[in-house]
C-alpha cells in the first residue's frame, strides 16, 4: 500500500523500487489529501462515468477516482510509473492504462471516445499545448478539472482587457466556462516545485463548433501585441487572401475599431470575425 500523503514515505517507495522523478517530464506529486478530495468534489462526475486522467503518476488521484465508481482510462508516460501502476490497479475492471505521450495517444483514443470528463495534475512543460490541441481538434469535454502552473491559469481565466488576455484566454473561453477553483502552494507537492499551482474547472459551453479559420487568425491577430488589430489583420488577409484591404471590409461588418489591439477584443468578436473571414469566396 502507497502513503500518498507523505513525502518521505515517497521517498523510500521510489527507492525502493528504483524509481526517480524525471524533470523533463514535470513530475509533482500532490501529497496533500484535503486537496486531492477537493479537485474529485469539484469534477463532480457522476458514478459510472469515464474519465480521462492525465499523468496519474503512482496513482493517488486514481485510487479516489476509482472509489467513486469512475471508470478511469489514464495516459502516463513514465516507464516505471507504468510498471506501479499496472500492479496497483491490475484487479481494476474500471481501469484502463493508456501508455506514452499523451499529446501524441490522445487522439486514437478520441475516435471512440465515450469519456465525458477529463482530470489531470498536468505535467508545467505540456500543459497548456494539450489543452489548446484538445479544443483545436474539437475533443471537448464536458467538465474538465485540471492542475496547472498559477501563470498558466491566470491566462487561461483571464479576461478581456486584463494583462494576462491572451490567444489562448480566447481559446479556452471560445469552448469553455473557464473558472478558477483554489491555489495550490508548493509545500502540497513532492518534490516542491518552485512555483504556485492553480487549480481551474473549465465547464463545455455547448456553443455551436468554431469555423476551422479561427484558429489560425486567433494565433495571428495576437502575434504582435504592440500592433493594432487593422495591422495584424491585414497581414493575415495578404496571407490568406493575397489581399490585405479585405481586411478593412471584416472590421466594418464587425464594428470593429481600427485602432483597437487584439487584447481588447471579446472572445465573441474573434469568433464573428472568423465567421465573416470564412464566409468570403474567392
Amino acid at each position: 500500500m502507497i502513503n500518498y500523503n507523505s513525502s518521505a514515505s515517497l521517498r523510500a517507495f521510489l527507492e525502493q523500487e528504483g524509481l526517480g522523478m524525471r524533470k523533463k517530464f514535470g513530475q509533482n506529486f500532490l501529497i496533500n489529501p484535503a486537496v486531492r478530495q477537493t479537485l474529485v468534489d469539484a469534477l463532480d462526475a457522476p458514478n459510472g462515468s469515464e474519465v480521462w486522467e492525465i499523468g496519474p503518476g503512482l496513482g493517488a488521484m486514481t485510487a479516489i477516482l476509482l472509489e467513486k465508481g469512475l471508470k478511469v482510462k489514464a495516459f502516463e508516460i513514465d516507464a516505471g510509473f507504468i510498471k506501479i501502476l499496472k500492479r496497483e490497479f491490475e484487479r481494476e475492471n474500471n481501469f484502463c492504462l493508456v501508455e506514452g505521450d499523451v499529446l501524441k495517444t490522445w487522439k486514437s483514443r478520441a475516435v471512440k471516445r465515450e469519456a465525458e470528463y477529463l482530470f489531470g495534475n498536468l505535467p508545467y512543460n505540456i500543459a497548456s499545448a494539450f489543452l489548446a490541441d484538445l479544443i483545436e481538434g474539437g475533443c471537448l469535454f464536458k467538465r474538465m478539472v485540471v492542475t496547472v502552473q498559477k501563470e498558466v491559469a491566470l491566462r487561461m481565466t483571464a479576461s478581456v482587457g486584463s494583462p494576462d488576455y491572451s490567444s489562448f484566454s480566447v481559446l479556452c473561453a471560445s469552448a469553455y466556462k473557464v473558472k478558477p477553483l483554489t491555489v495550490i502552494r508548493p509545500s502540497s507537492f513532492f518534490p516542491q516545485p518552485n512555483v504556485d499551482s492553480m487549480a481551474v474547472m473549465l465547464e463545455n459551453r455547448n456553443a455551436p463548433a468554431v469555423v476551422p479559420v479561427f484558429f489560425p487568425l486567433l494565433r495571428a491577430l495576437f502575434s504582435s501585441r504592440r500592433k493594432t488589430i487593422k495591422n495584424n489583420l491585414s497581414v493575415f488577409c495578404a496571407s490568406r487572401f493575397g489581399n490585405s484591404a479585405l481586411s478593412a471590409r471584416f472590421l466594418q461588418e464587425n464594428a470593429i475599431n481600427s485602432s483597437q489591439r487584439a487584447e481588447e477584443l471579446t472572445p465573441e468578436i474573434f469568433l464573428s470575425l472568423a465567421k465573416s473571414i470564412d464566409n468570403v469566396r474567392l
